[in-house]
């Protein structure tokens, strides 16, 4: 992972926390000028996403949401904030995804937030850790989730 992530737990910990919460980040707040800077980002200009007054009259969400990538996006800032790096593991890297949903819109103006669970945690690779999260991100004031991901990250050991 990178410095920016809370603290460091070491391999034998990390291994004794597998199915269990690692983390909760702190709320984001999902304005419309960063849905707006996004689809500028990310060229997806759908009214859905930049144009509040015709979401609500044509919209079935009462006003725009945010991309569902916009949420995925975030996990990367959610994860600093939540989950600690492995000692001793100077770089790791984003191995990807087994599965991503977006289960519910994410509305202008709400908070979301990630919930971070160890689900697996595999080091039969010398100098390798790899480590897959059952990620949660929720709304604010909401039932259910945004987002539910199993997301895989790997860590490297040594100096290359």
């Amino acid at each position: 992972m990178s410095d920016f992530c809370r603290g460091a737990i070491s391999l034998t910990d990390a291994k004794a926390k597998v199915g269990t919460e690692f983390g909760v980040s702190r709320w984001f707040a999902i304005a419309q000028d960063r849905i707006d800077a996004f689809a500028d980002a990310t060229e997806d200009w759908l009214f859905i996403h930049t144009d509040p007054e015709r979401a609500a009259r044509e919209s079935p969400y009462g006003g725009t949401i945010a991309h569902g990538f916009l949420t995925a996006s975030l996990l990367a800032a959610m994860a600093y904030d939540a989950l600690p790096r492995v000692e001793g593991a100077p770089r790791g890297v984003n191995y990807g995804f087994d599965r991503l949903r977006f289960v519910s819109p994410v509305r202008a103006g709400s908070r979301i937030r990630g919930r971070f669970a160890l689900a697996k945690l595999d080091d039969s690779r010398p100098g390798e850790v790899t480590l897959t999260y059952a990620v949660t991100v929720e709304i604010e004031g909401e039932d259910r989730p945004a987002l539910v991901a199993d997301w895989i990250t790997r860590e490297y050991f040594g100096t290359d």
